[in-house]
């Protein structure tokens, strides 16, 4: 121990405490005693309960607690609980005992007096400021300590120790002193130390435990507090007679059905079901306890969304749980840190309206409608949802009664309820800190409040609203906005009045002109607000409106960039298609698609298909793509119902060969969209899509079964069949885009099952020579089409090379009709003529090399480019193609006389081609000479 005092290695302490705590646990009392009063003190002197190291003060504990147990005489108390019956079987059939069943056992033990050493105190001073330690593992050694030592005490002193832990449940302690008090309070339940005189002091600080939660900034803590108190809960289920507990068992019952189904936290969840879960076996008198295990059990209460709005209407039938939970969420869950939890709270109060309607209207609603002006950010947010949610539940219900809104709630209240816009307003709430949440929350209670009829005054205020959110950056504040102007609009401008056509048409008017602002966010809000017009809106205005929209979704200089609003204008075009319905038999109508109307709108699709945006987030065009396959789906879907015939073989042609080509792309996300997009518009039939191609050809490859299993995001999957509709005319060149684009790519599993899905088709048709010269001239055509660019061009070259590699075109190289080979040639000169993307240079050298094996004018063009790369401004340029070139001479015969190949091979794997380009020319010019070809030379500069 003279070591100790002076030990500054942590791992000597450490081992010595360890060692310490052992001998006190399994020596002879009568040997170790003599010490340990000398250890106490130095334990105490050294203050090793400060330790920053937490291994240490856990030690520290143990040894303290052994000291302690040292000190005392190994007896058990005589006074200690004792419950007599330990069967569950017994405490269900009896469902309820006298106090005089419960056998409080008194051991026989040697009660002879005997003086409690001084030291004692100290030993339970250290333990109890143990129990507020920072660390769980340091508290939960000092509660078992508390326990054991509490055990050999007299029964006054094991009383004011049980005194000394319930202090420390005061607002003034830490959290850590709760979890800790919870700790030793389970401990002391459990070996029947807390007498059940203590319970009615016990039981209130447990059920404050239960719904702990101390606010720290943007979160807080107490969920360890919590999950303690449920242990405290299932601890005295096992410890105490029903009799014992029965004057608490209700307020019991509540609090844990609570933290079962509103607490944050899922451990806190499972830990209050499984507490009850004890207790309805245990002490069989909790209310309804079966019937709520069977729903509301360990596993159920997983969830928290399914927890908060279906677990807690389900237990809220019973009359003894409803005002708890309801009560709970009004005063604890209101006002939460968690936006998730107050959205939440929001919907679970609406659902429990049902429950408990007059309570809801009469106490709950007018005392949270003073709630929207307090101080506190997260109340204003609470108290705005609940607001919303709980009216519209009444307005459900009265409608469901068939009796006004008025019998509900009352007319100052409603009042107050439609001005809390102009009391935000006026206070300024909706802008600064927390005034994206004021808007969301504003425009949830507009939306609940026009569903539920409340007659607005102030239409102007809250328009004049709603047009701020529609300009927000933040996409939640205009999708909320956005959401309540159906109902809106629906509540307070349908009537057919001067004064309401005319705010329709202002409004209509200036959301036109809001589409052509030179703000993006303020396009995306205003497109889809249009999208979310009623049809009376539209009406007499629609050419308008979806010639606005079309003009959105066109790409302009100014708009290069802004492929979101292009999507969020997609979107609403299909939403006002959907909305207005189609007028077959109108050649033009401004109330209902035309057939004019619909071409329009399919070949603003069709382009919007075409969008290839790139910028610095990637291939942002995907998402206009993408959105465009939705309304085309949809949109055909709606016009088979209607006018079928407006599907001309034109229109189903494009529509299909498009979404195809998607559906081999590389980009998952896109692919899935159009996978399942193809298949709804194939597998339609009540009735089907008009004109599609190949349609009985398309469902032995796609039938219904295959397509609803099918996995669109594995290229394993999803390429084999694609590749076979190569086999129709209509549909190779779209494919073969698609399938460049994926074979092209950088992510492996996409190379390898797309390149071989092609591969496998070139090997089936490798004896017609027709399908190869189809191939080849598609093949020809989208180079031509996409001639510079480099999207498609430098993955069309990267899967050249593959063909070539693999021989798949060899035999079309003697097909003197289709002159494919030189026709790439020329197209590859072209498309690196004053190129500077080292990717595309490296790839049409990898085809030159390639290309090598073909004798006549296609190999000797090949070689000629190659020559030029070989002195290109770019090293790895010329490196690559050295290294190609060297591969060619090993692997095809012919390129170079037998006599100077060796010679050849020796000069292109010698040279250091990083070298400067005058270092390297007089090497390539040799080159030149001895494979007998024409020096290149530089081009004239003009």
């Amino acid at each position: 121990m003279h070591v100790l005092g002076s030990m500054t290695d942590m791992n000597l302490l450490c081992g010595n405490l360890s060692a310490l705590s052992l001998m006190f646990k399994h020596g002879k009392r009568e040997d170790i005693l003599p010490y340990a009063v000398l250890i106490l003190n130095r334990l105490s002197a050294n203050n090793l309960i400060s330790h920053d190291n937490m291994v240490i003060r856990k030690y520290n504990i143990k040894v303290v607690q052994r000291l302690g147990l040292t000190f005392l005489k190994p007896k058990v108390a005589a006074w200690r609980y004792t419950r007599g019956t330990r069967s569950l079987a017994d405490s269900l059939a009896k469902n309820g005992t006298t106090a005089s069943d419960c056998n409080v056992k008194s051991v026989e033990l040697d009660e002879e007096d005997y003086d409690i050493p001084e030291e004692i105190e100290t030993v339970i001073e250290l333990l109890l400021n143990g129990l507020r330690d920072k660390d769980t593992v340091v508290r939960w050694s000092a509660a078992k300590g508390v326990g054991r030592i509490t055990s050999r005490l007299p029964r006054e002193l094991a009383d004011d120790v049980v005194g000394s832990v319930l202090e420390m449940f005061t607002h003034m302690e830490l959290d850590s002193a709760w979890h800790g008090g919870c700790l030793a309070l389970a401990e002391l339940g459990r070996r029947g130390l807390l007498l059940p005189q203590r319970l009615s002091e016990v039981v209130p600080v447990v059920l404050k435990a239960l719904i702990y939660d101390e606010r720290r900034g943007n979160f807080s803590v107490g969920a360890h507090v919590r999950d303690a108190a449920c242990y405290v809960c299932w601890s005295f289920a096992r410890a105490y007679d029903p009799a014992e507990l029965k004057p608490y068992v209700d307020n019991i019952a509540r609090a844990l059905v609570v933290v079962t189904v509103f607490d944050r936290e899922v451990n806190c969840r499972m830990a209050a079901a499984a507490a009850f879960q004890e207790n309805v076996g245990r002490q069989g008198q909790f209310p309804h306890g079966i019937d709520i295990l069977t729903t509301a059990d360990y596993y159920t209460v997983g969830s928290k969304t399914n927890s908060f709005l279906y677990l807690s209407v389900y237990i809220a039938q019973f009359e003894e749980y409803t005002t708890a939970l309801i009560d709970h969420l009004i005063t604890i869950k209101l006002h939460h840190w968690d936006r998730a939890i107050r959205e939440l709270t929001a919907l679970a109060l609406h659902n429990l309206t049902f429950c408990a309607p007059s309570y809801m209207a009469e106490k709950i609603l007018p005392g949270i409608v003073p709630l929207v002006t307090n101080m506190d950010l997260s109340t204003r947010h609470g108290a705005i949802l609940a607001a919303s949610e709980v009216l519209y539940a009444l307005a459900l219900e009265a409608k469901k009664q068939q009796r006004p809104l008025e019998d509900f709630i009352s007319v100052d209240t409603q009042q107050k309820l439609m001005a809390i816009p102009v009391i935000l307003l006026e206070a300024k709430l909706l802008r600064g800190l927390g005034g994206e949440l004021m808007s969301q929350a504003l425009s949830s209670l507009i939306e609940k409040a026009s569903l539920a009829q409340l007659p607005l005054s102030v239409i102007d205020a809250w328009m004049s609203f709603t047009d701020d959110c529609l300009h927000h950056v933040e996409i939640d504040v205009r999708s909320k906005a956005i959401s309540a102007l159906p109902a809106f609009f629906e509540q307070n401008l349908e009537m057919e009045n001067e004064r309401n056509a005319d705010y329709r048409s202002r409004i209509i008017k200036s959301y036109i002109t809001e589409l052509r602002s030179s703000s993006e966010i303020t396009r995306m809000g205003y497109a889809l607000a249009l999208g979310a017009m009623p049809k009376f809106m539209l009406t007499g205005c629609l050419n308008l409106v979806l010639g606005a929209l079309i003009n959105a979704v066109a790409i302009t200089d100014a708009s290069l960039k802004w492929a979101e609003g292009r999507r969020d204008a997609i979107h609403a075009l299909s939403s006002v298609c959907k909305t207005v319905g189609i007028d077959p038999l109108t050649a033009s109508s401004d109330c209902s698609l035309s057939p004019e109307l619909v071409a329009q709108v399919y070949d603003c699709l069709f382009r919007a298909m075409r969008d290839y945006t790139l910028d610095s987030r990637g291939d942002v065009g995907a998402w206009v793509r993408e959105a465009a396959m939705i309304a085309l789906k949809e949109i055909t879907l709606l016009v088979i119902e209607t006018a079928p015939e407006l599907i001309t073989p034109q229109i189903c042609e494009m529509m299909m060969c498009s979404v195809v080509q998607q559906a081999a792309e590389k980009i998952d996300r896109t692919r899935v969209i159009a996978g399942k997009t193809f298949t709804a518009l194939l597998c339609a039939d009540r009735p089907e899509v008009p004109h599609i191609p190949y349609r009985k050809e398309l469902l032995q490859i796609f039938s219904r079964q295959e397509c609803s299993v099918l996995n669109w995001t594995a290229p394993s999957e999803v390429f084999p069949p694609i590749s076979k509709l190569l086999h129709f005319p209509t549909y190779t060149y779209s494919v073969l885009l698609g399938l460049c684009v994926s074979i092209g790519g950088l992510t492996e599993s996409l190379v390898k099952h797309s390149s071989h899905s092609l591969f496998s088709y070139l090997s089936e048709v490798s004896s017609d020579r027709e399908a190869l010269r189809h191939f080849c001239n598609n093949f020809l055509k989208i180079f031509r089409d996409y001639q510079r660019d480099s999207r498609v061009t430098l993955p069309l070259l990267k899967m050249f090379d593959q063909l070539l590699i693999n021989g798949s075109l060899t035999t079309i190289a003697t097909d003197e009709e289709i002159n494919f080979f030189p026709e790439v040639v020329a197209l590859c000169k072209i498309e690196i003529r004053q190129c500077s993307d080292p990717q595309k240079l490296m790839a049409s050298s990898d085809v030159f090399s390639d290309l090598l094996q073909f004798d006549g004018e296609v190999r000797q063009k090949s070689l000629s480019h190659l020559m030029i790369f070989l002195c290109h401004k770019y090293p790895r340029v010329r490196t690559s193609t050295a290294n190609k070139l060297y591969e060619a001479l090993l692997t095809y015969e012919g390129i170079v006389d037998d006599d100077t190949l060796e010679t050849v091979m020796n000069i292109i794997s010698e040279a250091q081609w990083v070298e400067d380009v005058s270092v390297v020319r007089p090497i390539r010019n040799q080159l030149c000479k001895l494979m007998g070809i024409p020096v290149p030379m530089p081009a004239a500069k003009r």
